[in-house]
C-alpha cells in the first residue's frame, strides 16, 4: 500500500463544508473523491485533517490517500486539477510513510480570521472577511487572547453540546492590525465546533467593551456557552496549515508570539 498526502486549496463559498454528507453533493471531500475516483478507475476515499464548517476556506487542507499501485505525482495532480471546478485546487501531492494519516498524525492546526474594520466594507474583501465597521481596543484584545492561551476547558466556546472532550491547547494567538484589517491567528492541537470563530467574536466583544478581558477566566471557568461572544461569520475564516513535526509547529508560534 502506498500513502500519499495531498495539500488542498478552496475556496468555501459554495460548499457546505469539508466531509462528504449523504444529502448534498457539495462538499468538498465528496467532489475530490470522485474526481480521484474517475482517476483511479474505482472508488477512492481521502482523509482530510479535520472539518470545516459551511462557508469555510482552506489555504492548506491536507488529506491522505492510499492507493495499491504507486503513481506519478506531478501527473496525477495535473490530472487532478484539469477535472476540479476552479475553487478547489491541489497545490501539492507527497509521498509518505505507510502509517500517516491526515488527521491522526496532526500535532496541531493553524487558523486564520480576517476582519475589515472599515466604515464601508471594501468590494474585493467582501466573501472572505468579516465587516466589522467599529474601533476595536486592540491592547484588550491581546490581554484577553493571554488568558485563552494554554490548556483549559472550552465548552463555553463550541456549540456542539454533544462533545465529551472538550479541552484543548492554543499554543498561540496573533492579533495583527494594518490597513483598516484585523487577522487573528489561532494556533492549537485542535478546536472544537465552532471554536475558531466564537473565540474570535469574543475577542471582538472585548474589543468594543461588551465583554472585559479579565472576565475570560470566569468564561472559560463556568463552561457556559450563553456568556461567550458571538460566533464570528464562516466567510472570514481559513484552515491555514496543519502542522506533522514539533519542530514546525514550533517555529509557527514562535513566528506569531513575535508580532
Amino acid at each position: 500500500m502506498n500513502t500519499y498526502r495531498i495539500t488542498v486549496a478552496y475556496d468555501g463559498t459554495a460548499y457546505r463544508g469539508w466531509q462528504r454528507q449523504e444529502n448534498t453533493e457539495l462538499t468538498v471531500q465528496g467532489i475530490l473523491e470522485r474526481r480521484i475516483s474517475e482517476i483511479a478507475g474505482k472508488k477512492m476515499v481521502v482523509s482530510g485533517s479535520g472539518r470545516t464548517d459551511s462557508g469555510v476556506h482552506a489555504l492548506g487542507q491536507e488529506c491522505s490517500l492510499y492507493l495499491e499501485q504507486e503513481i506519478d505525482m506531478d501527473s496525477f495532480k495535473k490530472q487532478l486539477n484539469a477535472l476540479l471546478p476552479e475553487d478547489i485546487r491541489v497545490l501539492d501531492i507527497s509521498r509518505e510513510k505507510r502509517d500517516f494519516h491526515a488527521r491522526k498524525s496532526a500535532v496541531g492546526k493553524c487558523y486564520e480570521y480576517q476582519i475589515d474594520l472599515r466604515d464601508k466594507m471594501e468590494v474585493f474583501h467582501r466573501k472572505y472577511r468579516f465587516h466589522f465597521p467599529h474601533p476595536v481596543d486592540i491592547a484588550a484584545m491581546k490581554k484577553a487572547a493571554e488568558y485563552l492561551m494554554g490548556t483549559h476547558d472550552f465548552s463555553a466556546f463550541t456549540d456542539l453540546k454533544e462533545d465529551k472532550d472538550t479541552v484543548r491547547t492554543i499554543y498561540a494567538v496573533g492579533i495583527v492590525y494594518e490597513k483598516d484589517t484585523l487577522t487573528l491567528s489561532w494556533i492549537g492541537d485542535g478546536f472544537l465546533y465552532h471554536m475558531v470563530r466564537i473565540l474570535t467574536g469574543t475577542l471582538l466583544d472585548v474589543g468594543i467593551g461588551k465583554i472585559k478581558a479579565e472576565e475570560i477566566p470566569e468564561i472559560l471557568k463556568a463552561k457556559d456557552r450563553k456568556k461567550s461572544g458571538f460566533p464570528a461569520p464562516a466567510k472570514g475564516l481559513f484552515l491555514g496549515r496543519v502542522f506533522y513535526t514539533e519542530a514546525e509547529l514550533k517555529k509557527a508560534v514562535q513566528k506569531i508570539s513575535e508580532k
